[in-house]
């Protein structure tokens, strides 16, 4: 049974800094993109970051670039998103998510986590 288990969420202050992390277990974690999606009160899920097989290709939002580094450890099936500068837009339920390609879709996306909470004051 594939399980994907996020942590690392909280409550954090405007221009502030939050590492959370997702560990994956039942699949074959190297064989897989590994994605990060929010989703905000009364908004559609959204795509933030992908990250590709042995990690040396990304993909981000626009609208993360330059503040948000996504980062995975085969070694221990688990992927990383560090975020700084955060601001209150940034307010969301982050996922993780695994696909077997790239993609910035969640229907391409195979497996998801339960999300962590992520809530950024200003």
């Amino acid at each position: 049974q594939v399980q994907l288990v996020e942590s690392g969420g909280g409550l954090v202050q405007a221009g502030g800094s939050l590492r959370i992390a997702c560990a994956a277990s039942g699949l074959t974690f190297s064989r897989y993109v590994m994605g990060w999606f929010r989703q905000a009160p009364g908004k559609e899920r959204e795509f933030v970051v992908g990250i590709n097989w042995i990690g040396e290709r990304t993909y981000y939002r626009d609208s993360v670039k330059g503040r948000f580094t996504v980062s995975r450890d085969n070694a221990k099936n688990t992927i990383y998103l560090q975020m700084n500068s955060l601001q209150p837009e940034d307010t969301a339920v982050y996922y993780c998510a695994a696909a077997p390609g790239m993609a910035v879709t969640t229907k391409s996306y195979q497996y998801w986590g339960q999300g962590t909470q992520v809530t950024v004051s200003s």
